[in-house]
């Protein structure tokens, strides 16, 4: 007859080894790095994923859009957060002005006044609007909408109609304020070992100025290796 306070020890041991018991071997499938779960991603799943879009254009998908047909779009769609002209609505961001804004004291970041690529409002529509119904629009509605908003900047004409050959030539007013470069120095410090001090004096440490626990104290009560 077991005593009772091992008998919780004895009924986990149990339990563990019914389930290891149960569990596939690894390595049993014969594939390198498989556990025995999971299904290889499909085409579909992995295209779902694959929505990025760069600044040279690279992603774009096959479809087009004018500014009048982005501008009914956009009516319906963003207006409630963006205002009909992309000038904001309370709290939600503007989308069009602060040209010139971005050396004073509070800039306005918009499209026309910050953003460096076009194809990066294509990218940001098509992902993240809109706000309540994110990726529910079609390819030729994010052309659409893309091309209204660039006019609404005053960057494209009212006859342009975006498609993925014409929205990487657009270039963006603030195109040039963003670089690749990284202006910091290469610095490669090598270890020295040489002229090492003998001795480390050490001038300053926390204790005593209430910043750290200390390494006796209530927590550490009743506490033995």
């Amino acid at each position: 007859m077991f005593s009772f306070h091992k008998t919780p020890r004895l009924f986990a041991s149990a339990c563990c080894g019914a389930i290891l018991a149960s569990m596939p071997a690894l390595g049993a499938t014969g594939q390198a790095g498989h556990y025995g779960y999971g299904e290889p991603a499909t085409d579909e799943q992995i295209a779902a994923w694959d929505i990025d879009v760069r600044p040279d254009g690279k992603g774009l998908p096959e479809g087009s859009g004018t500014v009048d047909e982005g501008m009914a779009l956009f009516e319906t769609q963003c207006s409630s957060c963006h205002g009909s002209f992309g000038e904001g609505m309370g709290r939600y961001p503007k989308l069009a002005g602060g040209e010139g804004s971005l050396t004073e004291d509070r800039p306005e970041k918009t499209v026309g006044s910050f953003w460096p690529y076009a194809s990066t409002l294509w990218d940001y529509i098509h992902r993240a609007m809109p706000f309540f119904a994110p990726q529910s629009l079609t390819d030729d509605q994010v052309y659409a909408l893309t091309a209204y908003v660039l006019n609404l900047n005053y960057i494209v004409d009212a006859d342009f109609v975006a498609n993925k050959e014409t929205l990487p030539e657009v270039v963006m007013p603030n195109h040039d304020g963003f670089t690749w470069e990284d202006p910091r120095p290469v610095v490669n410090n090598e270890r020295c070992m040489e002229d090492c001090k003998e001795e480390v004096t050490i001038s300053d440490s926390a204790a005593g100025k209430n910043l750290t626990p200390s390494t006796t104290g209530p927590l550490d009560e009743g506490i033995t290796e």
